[in-house]
């Protein structure tokens, strides 16, 4: 199965330019997808387009991943319905720095035969002049075939700047100056791209030197979106990011987990490795037994393992296990502050002053005063002869033991359980 045939039966494909399938066919090829700086870490949106270099490069190919640091600078307006505010140069390096952090434990760099490289566009537009970008580069597009884009065209009533009209042809350029450079024949992206991508295919023509020059092709992929209507890449809380300190594993993993069966099977073909063997056996196991969502377990661990790591992954099925019983109190303290936090942030939340921990607090007292989990002395008591009290996930039974500074978890917390299910968080201050 070649790359284009992989990428067809995942789903992966919107249009492929005809040239782009018969440079395919011929050999080692080098191709890149571009990235804006938009944000210091990249998204889960990210990742489907970071996974077209990545099957790129394990069908035998070359791939290039390019950081916008010129683009980012400028704005695209593709799938824009307003013109975007502009970021600092310091927000748009410190942005890219994060983001070619995570690029590097996403695609191989150090394959001998076809190892990934790292490009920033700055490198070659930013001892460009104004008077040089418009001679040697804008001469060569129209004006008419520059507001033939759907770009451009779905801005003209609400307005369009100079500067997200141009982003075309400076994209475009990235295409030239790659396939000067590293031979690249290949652009690849979101089909929203696919009027700035084929103007590189333009440029590279009225600006090459003959039919040979101008071999290039452009792929993209559908935009993901949801079997609802929503918007694929948000939780409830906003974006699903690769950054663990933006999403945690834990919420990383769960977003995963809780793909609808409507979305799973899609999502499996985009974001992992599975071959379709394995992921049409998936498919037939989940059919016969939805309820133990087999399908989705597997895409959380597959690509939570994938940008965490393995002990990422270990940390969200740790975290994931609490609220459903099966865990202990060291499950609780392996977990990094943020993962917990995450796990018991919907939970009932009570507020204790640290002060009162240094003497100790009788249990009775610490549920029923300190904090009102339970609404007199008089629960409590019955609460704990009935075993339905637990501190830590650790069975209460002494009424009068007291709860000190050696019960906190992360320096701060408290989680005191009731029965099975009903978890409570007691903030210590």
């Amino acid at each position: 199965m070649n790359f284009v045939e992989e990428l067809r039966w995942r789903g992966m494909v919107h249009n492929v330019t005809p040239e782009a399938e018969a440079i395919l066919n011929e050999g080692c090829v080098t191709g890149y997808v571009g990235f804006d700086p938009t944000a210091d870490s990249l998204t889960i949106g990210n990742l489907a387009a970071v996974m077209l270099l990545a099957h790129f490069q394990r069908a035998g190919h070359r791939p290039i991943a390019l950081m916008g640091g010129a683009t980012g600078r400028v704005g695209d307006p593709s799938g824009k319905s307003a013109e975007r505010t502009l970021l600092s140069v310091e927000k748009l390096n410190a942005n890219l720095a994060g983001q070619k952090e995570q690029m590097k434990k996403l695609l191989d760099f150090d394959h001998p035969e076809n190892g990934a490289i790292l490009v920033n566009n700055y490198d070659w537009f930013g001892n460009m002049n104004v008077l040089d970008f418009l001679r040697e580069i804008g001469k060569h597009l129209t004006v008419n075939y520059m507001l033939a884009k759907d770009s451009v065209k779905t801005r003209m009533e609400s307005g369009i700047s100079f500067t997200e009209f141009s982003y075309q042809l400076i994209q475009g350029y990235d295409f030239k100056w790659l396939n000067d450079n590293y031979n690249c024949q290949i652009q690849m992206g979101g089909s929203d791209q696919w009027g700035n991508m084929t103007a590189g295919m333009e440029l590279i023509r009225r600006m090459g030197d003959g039919e040979e020059k101008a071999k290039v092709g452009v792929i993209t992929c559908p935009l993901i979106t949801k079997a609802d209507g929503t918007k694929f890449g948000k939780s409830e809380s906003g974006n699903v990011w690769l950054d663990p300190k933006l999403t945690s594993p834990y919420k990383f993993y769960q977003f995963w987990l809780n793909s609808s069966d409507a979305d799973v099977s899609k999502y499996i073909r985009i974001f992992t490795f599975l071959d379709q063997t394995e992921i049409e056996q998936l498919e037939a196991e989940h059919a016969q037994d939805p309820g133990r969502r087999i399908l989705q377990k597997r895409l959380a661990e597959d690509v939570t393992k994938r940008v965490h790591g393995e002990e990422g992954l270990q940390n969200a099925l740790n975290a994931s296990q609490i609220l459903f019983g099966r865990s202990t109190q060291e499950t609780l303290r392996s977990l990094s502050k943020q993962d917990f936090l995450d796990v018991f942030s919907g939970v009932p939340q009570f507020k204790v002053a640290k002060t009162d921990l240094d003497a100790g607090i009788p249990l009775i007292d610490f549920l029923a005063v300190s904090t009102s989990i339970y609404s007199s002395k008089g629960e409590a008591r019955k609460a704990l002869k009935g075993n339905a009290v637990s501190i830590n996930k650790v069975k209460e039974k002494a009424q009068d033991r007291q709860v000190n500074a050696a019960d906190l978890l992360q320096d701060n917390y408290i989680i005191v359980q009731k029965g099975k299910k009903k978890f409570n968080l007691v903030i210590v201050e």
